[in-house]
């Protein structure tokens, strides 16, 4: 009687929470890890995002824009390619910077080992991180 009353009571809940986690994985990458999230001092209105994300061989980042500055560094380089172009290396060590509403990536992983990223985004707080490009 208890376990189906414990049961009764678990299935609302995660019929609550499931349509929120779906949201996060449409808006987010699988591959990204938040290392830490904070407020921007001079503007209440954005916040300040550090992540590391590590793509596999086969994976692809697929083409997206921010509400915010992109800036990040390069933790492995491996071979990316973008579609209908030839294979390139990002360099370990290389940095980037997408600037607001700009879209970018659209890249598979093609080299062996995993590309690992260091990102810190600058972003309008209560918006998606990431805008996906059709």
């Amino acid at each position: 009687m208890r376990a189906l009353r414990s049961i009764a009571i678990l299935l609302p809940v995660c019929a609550l929470l499931a349509p929120v986690r779906a949201d996060t994985e449409r808006t987010d990458l699988p591959q990204r890890q938040e290392l830490r999230r904070a407020d921007l001092a001079a503007s209440p209105d954005m916040e300040v995002i550090t992540s590391v994300s590590e793509i596999r061989k086969g994976e692809t980042i697929a083409r997206h824009s921010h509400h915010g500055v992109e800036t990040g560094y390069v933790l492995q380089g491996s071979m990316v390619q973008l579609p209908g172009q030839a294979p390139t290396m990002m360099q370990t060590g290389s940095s980037f910077i997408n600037a607001r509403d700009v879209p970018h990536a659209g890249f598979t992983v093609v080299g062996d080992q995993p590309l690992r990223l260091l990102t810190v985004h600058v972003v309008d707080r209560g918006k998606p991180l990431y805008e996906w490009v059709n």
